[in-house]
């Protein structure tokens, strides 16, 4: 009976080798992981096509993020001058009637509106160029994001407040600074007045767990998957008076991934919500490099 298991053990290593391969690919990676096609003559034709699957998909994502990245960057420039256009018509027109002007100011609301899609789409589509070998202490990040965003939580009544350990980590720090940005300035916007943002800070095993808690409107929770989805809004005509472009969470979702972490809803409620991001350590990423 242990000749058996020893047997079929022995026969059944490369499936297990075969499956741990395939459970790495992931999106972020398909340029990078080939499946081993070193292993069983009945694999092998197997390994062989799935790794030119990888390869078409690969070729795939990257066109697309290409065909993103370009047409933003078309829109930028033709936008920019629209929007100044829009902005010095009254001064050349004092004389012009309230209709037009209310007209002007909702073309002006409109232009703004896609200046930041455009900026937020460059952005997700170039988040993979960006090195990530920064050495960065979080706590301090987090002040200076703090500072950025004091007039707008100054405006609303909204007080900033931070707890927790001072932990590295290593990544990018235009990234990391703008992940932590996106998530404190929606905590201010979807705040109430007079309300609190508090991000707390600490170390777990090898990672970085860092919340984000705020004294705001909540998120049901059927939409806690979806409000890191492109595009998606919980209150779409809040979103749009508040001039989110429904791109600032899937930017931090993907920024946390970049980073070997992910980000999620904790708990939410009428009182406000708790939104939860790790990063890997400094050591552990090291580690991975290794490996």
């Amino acid at each position: 009976m242990r000749r058996c298991y020893f047997v079929s053990g022995h026969a059944l290593r490369p499936l297990c080798r075969f499956a741990q391969q395939a459970e790495q690919v992931e999106t972020s990676n398909l340029s990078e992981i080939r499946l081993d096609e070193e292993t069983l003559p009945e694999l092998r034709s197997l390994t062989h096509a799935l790794n030119e699957m990888l390869e078409r998909l690969s070729r795939g994502f990257d066109a697309q993020r290409q065909f993103v990245g370009n047409a933003a960057h078309e829109l930028r420039t033709p936008l920019t001058l629209l929007q100044t256009q829009l902005e010095l018509f009254p001064d050349g027109h004092p004389d012009i009637p309230p209709e037009s002007a209310a007209f002007l100011a909702a073309l002006q609301d409109e232009v703004q509106q896609l200046s930041r899609l455009t900026h937020a789409l460059l952005d997700m589509s170039d988040l993979q160029s960006v090195p990530r070998n920064d050495v960065i202490l979080l706590s301090p990040m987090i002040d200076e994001v703090f500072a950025d965003l004091a007039p707008l939580a100054e405006r609303n009544g909204i007080s900033l407040s931070r707890e927790g350990e001072n932990i590295t980590v290593v990544g990018s720090d235009m990234l990391l600074c703008r992940m932590f940005s996106n998530l404190v300035e929606n905590a201010v916007k979807y705040n109430h007045p007079g309300g609190m943002v508090k991000v707390d800070v600490q170390q777990r095993d090898r990672q970085a767990v860092i919340h984000v808690a705020d004294t705001g409107r909540g998120i049901p929770q059927e939409f806690w998957q979806s409000i890191f989805q492109p595009f998606f809004r919980v209150d779409k005509s809040l979103s749009r008076e508040l001039g989110g472009a429904g791109l600032g969470l899937p930017l931090v979702w993907e920024i946390a991934r970049l980073h070997g972490g992910r980000v999620w809803v904790e708990e939410s409620n009428d009182n406000g919500s708790a939104l939860a991001v790790t990063l890997l350590l400094s050591a552990s990423i090291t580690d991975t490099v290794r490996r």
